[in-house]
């Protein structure tokens, strides 16, 4: 409901504006409608209504060169009337509402559903007791313990379940807690240059106020919406907005108009803030997305009050994910104009969306389910049949109506040992189990890096096959540096000795490399002792200033002595040019013009080059391609990019025209080319050889030139020399993807995505186009899981569309982090295998844990049925039983959920969504382990009074102590249990399980600790738990059966497991099971009962068993709660990665698309963010 705070700050701010409008000469509603022009319109606007931007200053007042006073009064005074700068954030869920969310599970609703009956039932105590006549034969079934403890169950299960929904909920707020600190941290160190009184001081981007005057210069994000004053070739990218990638040149007399979240991509400028926070174009759209929001949280609502059936349900997911198609609009891709069809190919996309663990617990939890209610259902019919025949038949007694009463308390009691046995088969630990695992897992991953922001990333990471990775800054440092030269016709492979050079040519080289680039550039001491210097500003400069200093030579003083201000002409860098130059006015009144851009360019406008003497002479055609042939394309192959440096001399008289660009930068003298490598991480080669061998394929797409990105691939060891695979750019891919009308093909994408490894001087289209390419892929048998790198803005509908998205943490734009699911903290590749690991290894506890906890299930649920059956009794007491439960759900989930993860996790391929979640091996333990379970259990029950020469336990009469008998087939079971845990460690049949098991403390002393509480429950007990103590020599005898445990793993180690070819897994995904709804049945009534139960099992277990769904409260609290910098924010509504999208015409997104669409928004974000 967070979301009304926006539509109330609003509607605040417009009766402020009311009462305050006769205090500045613009109401708050003049300047957003002022904001809404574009170009021309804006200029006109300007001039009819303030005469031009100083008029409007004065009507602000302000002043366009001082700025305002530092005056607090007027400052609070602006942000009472115009707002304050930054967007309300969504109220944090509260711990209760967590908890509700938490108690939505199905399994956890069974069990309390089980638990209240069984609470009641034990309170319950009918009349007629004493009634001799209707015969209390095998009423010696309760003894006085029994009774007197008979709520304890119901009171133990009501725990486990708070147990169970306190943690859960505690995760979520704790997470949710966390991403609001790093949110907060994050803002607190935006600042924004801005003029008051006359100097230009740093301020928090939140407390900009109307009336502000703003230094805009390149690379800043724009915290407001504003007007230009006085710019210098200021171009600014405002695709965030528009999902235009041309830069918009702006001006104070042709487009003056600056909006909030858009990039200043060169030239630098001042504006004046016109408005801030919700009235800025990006809070306004904001806004707008918070409004859907609610909207659609009204209608879940309208929804939940029905009955809470499959297809209401769907249709909640579906409407959920009106959002998520609304937010897709800002960033649509270059189709343009298609976007509802493409939404429509997406809804169906959403089914296979679910994560491949969601989809196989589901699968099991529904089987299991079913076997345990079959299992109560009979146990219950043989308990009521054998008491009729006994009574009615083999008596022959009649029904009395006075009898009834206890009668019905019989059929009750084996009610309740049905609901036991049902609870017993129920795994209520698992979502304990997964829940710790995954919160485990998350904390561990943030020291690894990896901030998780939706949970069942980390789990989906583990099935990988496919990483989609940048080049720049996530394989390579992106600390460019000058590693060769070609300098006074010598090519020096490494960086020269500063004596080996013309003195002359040196000279030139330093101030040309000083001069002409960003003053913002600089490289500073490092952080750190022993760490690298720090690279401020564009990377390729800070590379040649490092060569600089690399010379003995340092840039400031020349800087110092040459300040921006009396740099006399600069043609700044810009994509078309590819070149910068400089121009200066030497003293004796000369002008001497230093330029560097690419060597193709810049050696084509070369006349001359400097000799070895550092003297000119001429530079021919036929000397050009020499040197192309010589130094360039060596450089290139290497890796590097090459950059020429160049001048020219003018005379003082006549002065050159300077605007005649063509005329000007032409006859240059080339000082000296360089190479610059960005050099690959050390660790990056080692990290793919991993994912390589773990069966995952890296493939490269980058912006830079094929040359380039060929041997930055070679060197990471993406691909190796003589294998047989593709290497095309952006140009060649789309040839060969797309039909004669432009169309993608998927059958035309399935030829080239698995040979492809790198794909070079691609748009962000592209990147789009093969994620899902691969995604829909159905050319190999599995369907292929993707994981995405990204840092820019342009890469959220990649991210989006990936199955695991990872946005930079230090080089990524906001955009990128909202669309990704994990972000990198350090922009490293190798975090990604780390990631890789932990996945792997949270399905692997999840598989130990179930392989441990259904061999219990098992042959508790056998000891108890028979035992019922035969004795009309069952051997473990419910109160023992409980015990036993709490060991093996809570303390084993916690003991194997905390295994950490060995190198060993990535020796194999993915486990793919089509292998069984039980494989054969775990199926062949847990059966194994069971027959010899229940045999040793069965052997004690029907024959320990013989072997260990004591009274038997059976049939004992009514009341009768705890009998050593029972205590010994209890203390044994219990035994066999904590050995068997040691076994669970391995799933794979290996031999060893002591493996490693020292580096898991938790494990350890849980091992330890349940020991020490069973000996305490034997020896001192007593009634309560139905136990009488043990005396050394059969504690001895318990402790030997138990650890026959560990000798029988050994045994079934040794049985091939293709021998046993009857055992099937359990949990597996068919191929029925991920296929697009629409490629089923269209006729929903014709699927089957699990395959309803997985289609709801989409929104409740996303609730339920994975203790996921309020994950997504978290992020979107991290979403709203974010300063409104980040370029539109897409509200993300997480739910899109696992519903459907299809009804997306709320009258929200309508709006929306009106207040996004500018004139010249149809075509998108085609070539955004080249390079």
């Amino acid at each position: 409901m967070g979301d009304m705070t926006n539509s109330v700050f609003y509607a605040k701010n417009q009766r402020n504006e009311a009462n305050h409008a006769g205090e500045f000469g613009c109401t708050l509603e003049e300047l957003r409608s002022l904001m809404e022009l574009r170009g021309s319109e804006a200029v006109i606007k300007i001039r009819e209504d303030y005469g031009d931007t100083d008029g409007l200053c004065r009507r602000l007042k302000t002043s366009p060169t001082d700025g305002l006073p530092n005056n607090a009064a007027d400052l609070d005074k602006r942000k009472e009337v115009y707002g304050q700068n930054f967007i309300p954030p969504k109220k944090p869920k509260t711990f209760l509402q967590l908890i509700w969310e938490a108690l939505q599970d199905v399994t956890l609703i069974i069990l309390e559903l089980a638990a209240i009956i069984s609470l009641g039932l034990s309170f319950y105590q009918p009349p007629g007791e004493g009634i001799e006549a209707c015969g209390s034969a095998s009423a010696g079934v309760e003894d006085e313990g029994e009774s007197e403890a008979g709520w304890i169950e119901g009171a133990a299960i009501l725990l486990s379940v708070a147990c169970v929904v306190i943690v859960t909920a505690f995760n979520d707020w704790s997470k949710e807690k966390q991403f609001r600190g790093l949110q907060s941290r994050i803002e607190q160190e935006q600042k924004f240059s801005v003029v008051r009184a006359g100097t230009v001081i740093q301020i928090l981007v939140a407390d900009i106020v109307t009336g502000d005057i703003a230094q805009v210069k390149y690379g800043d994000l724009l915290p407001a919406d504003g007007i230009l004053i006085q710019g210098n070739d200021l171009k600014i990218d405002e695709s965030s907005l528009t999902g235009e990638s041309d830069h918009v040149s702006k001006a104070p007399d042709k487009d003056p108009m600056l909006l909030s979240g858009t990039h200043v991509m060169e030239g630098s400028g001042r504006m004046v803030v016109t408005a801030v926070g919700v009235n800025s174009q990006t809070g306004i759209i904001f806004t707008l997305l918070g409004a859907g929001g609610e909207e659609e949280e009204k209608k879940e609502k309208k929804g939940k009050m029905q009955d809470g059936n499959v297809e209401n349900n769907l249709n909640k997911a579906k409407k959920q994910d009106g959002a998520a198609a609304m937010e897709m609009q800002p960033l649509k891709s270059a189709e343009g104009g298609d976007g509802d069809e493409k939404e429509k190919k997406k809804a169906n996309m959403h089914k296979k969306e679910k994560s491949v663990l969601q989809g196989k617990l589901t699968k099991l939890a529904v089987q299991i389910g079913k076997a345990g209610l079959v299992m109560s259902a009979i146990t219950v019919i043989i308990l009521v049949l054998y008491f009729a025949i006994e009574k009615f038949v083999i008596e022959k007694k009649p029904w009395l109506p006075e009898c009834t009463p206890v009668y019905i308390q019989y059929f009750v009691k084996f009610f309740i040992i049905g609901v036991t046995v049902l609870v017993v088969a129920v795994p209520e630990g698992l979502p304990l189990a997964v829940t710790i695992s995954l919160a485990y897992s998350v904390k561990k991953m943030m020291k690894d890096n990896n901030l998780v922001r939706h949970l069942d990333a980390c789990e989906t990471m583990g099935n990988a096959t496919a990483i989609c990775s940048d080049k720049t800054g996530t394989l390579t440092t992106n600390r460019m540096t000058v590693v060769q030269a070609y300098v006074g016709d010598t090519h020096y492979k490494e960086i020269p000795d500063p004596d080996a050079l013309p003195a002359k040519t040196l000279d030139l080289m330093i101030h040309s490399i000083s001069i002409n680039s960003a003053y913002t550039t600089k490289i500073l001491p490092p952080d750190k002792d022993g760490g690298l210097p720090r690279q401020v500003g564009n990377k390729t400069e800070c590379g040649l200033l490092g060569f600089i200093l690399d010379l003995k030579r340092d840039y400031q003083p020349i800087r110092n002595q040459i300040p921006e201000e009396k740099l006399y002409k600069v043609y700044t860098f810009n994509s078309v040019r590819k070149s910068m130059s400089t121009v200066t006015k030497l003293p004796n009144g000369s002008f001497r013009m230093y330029s560097k851009g690419a060597s193709e360019i810049i050696l084509k406008k070369c006349s001359y080059i400097l000799n070895a003497v550092g003297e000119p002479r001429v530079f021919r055609p036929r000397d050009r391609d020499e040197m192309v042939k010589k130094v360039i394309e060596p450089m290139a192959c290497e890796g590097l990019r090459t950059i020429c440096i160049a001048y020219r001399d003018f005379p003082a008289s006549p002065e050159p025209d300077w605007d005649n660009e063509n005329d000007i930068v032409k006859d240059l003298t080339c000082i000296c080319v360089v190479g610059i490598e960005d050099p690959v991480r050390p660790e990056v080669p080692e990290a793919i050889r991993k994912c390589q061998r773990a069966g995952i394929t890296v493939r490269m797409v980058t912006g830079d030139n094929i040359n380039t990105a060929r041997a930055i691939a070679i060197k990471c060891g993406i691909i190796h020399p003589g294998e047989d695979f593709l290497c095309i750019d952006g140009k060649e891919f789309n040839r060969r993807i797309r039909n004669e009308k432009g169309e993608v093909e998927q059958e035309r994408i399935d030829k080239v995505w698995p040979k492809l490894r790198v794909l070079a001087r691609s748009s962000p289209t592209d990147k789009h186009t093969l994620v899902k390419g691969i995604i829909d892929s159905t050319q190999v048998g599995q369907r292929q899981v993707v994981a995405v790198t990204g840092d820019g803005t342009n890469d959220g509908p990649a991210l989006k569309k990936a199955d695991v998205g990872f946005a930079m943490g230090i080089a990524g734009t906001d955009v990128a982090k909202e669309a990704s699911d994990i972000i990198l903290t350090d922009d490293n590749f190798s975090s990604i295998v780390k990631a890789v690991m932990w996945g792997r290894n949270v399905y692997d506890s999840i598989s130990k844990f179930l392989q441990f906890q259904l061999t219990v299930n098992v042959v508790a649920v056998i000891v108890a049925f028979t035992g019922a059956c035969i004795t009309q009794d069952s051997p473990l007491k419910a109160v023992q039983m409980l015990w036993v439960n709490l060991i093996m759900d809570t303390f084993a989930s916690l003991a194997l959920a905390t295994e950490p993860p060995t190198e060993s996790l990535l020796m194999r391929r993915p486990y793919g969504r089509n292998k069984p979640l039980i494989s054969r091996t775990m199926m062949k333990n847990i059966l194994g382990h069971g027959i010899y379970q229940l045999v040793i259990i069965f052997t004690l029950l029907f024959a320990g009074e013989q072997i260990f020469d004591i009274d038997s336990g059976r049939n004992a009469p009514l009341h009768a102590p705890a009998s050593e008998h029972y205590t010994i087939i209890f203390n044994t079971f219990v035994m066999m249990q904590l050995f068997n845990e040691i076994n669970a460690r391995k799933i794979h049949g290996e031999r060893n399980v002591f493996d490693g098991i020292f580096r898991n403390p938790i494990f350890c002393s849980i091992v330890l600790g349940t020991l020490g509480i069973q000996i305490i429950i034997v020896q001192f007990g007593g009634k309560p738990f139905s136990c009488s103590p043990l005396d050394v020599d059969k504690w001895l005898w318990c402790l030997f059966i138990g650890l026959g445990e560990l000798l029988w793993g050994q045994v079934i180690a040794t049985i091939p497991k293709n021998s046993l070819k009857f055992l099937k897994g359990a949990g597996q995904l068919t191929h029925k099971d991920e296929m697009p709804e629409e490629e089923m049945n269209e006729d929903t009534e014709e699927i089957d009962h699990s395959e309803r139960e997985l289609r709801r099992g989409q929104i409740l277990w996303f609730r339920g068993l994975n203790r996921i769904q309020t994950q997504m409260e978290v992020v979107n609290t991290f979403k709203s709660g974010t300063s409104f910098q980040g370029a539109l924010r897409r509200q993300s509504s997480t739910t899109s990665q696992h519903q459907d999208v299809t009804n997306i015409s709320s009258p929200s997104q309508v709006s929306l698309s009106n207040a996004l669409s500018s004139p010249t928004s149809t075509s998108a974000a085609a070539t955004a963010g080249q390079g």
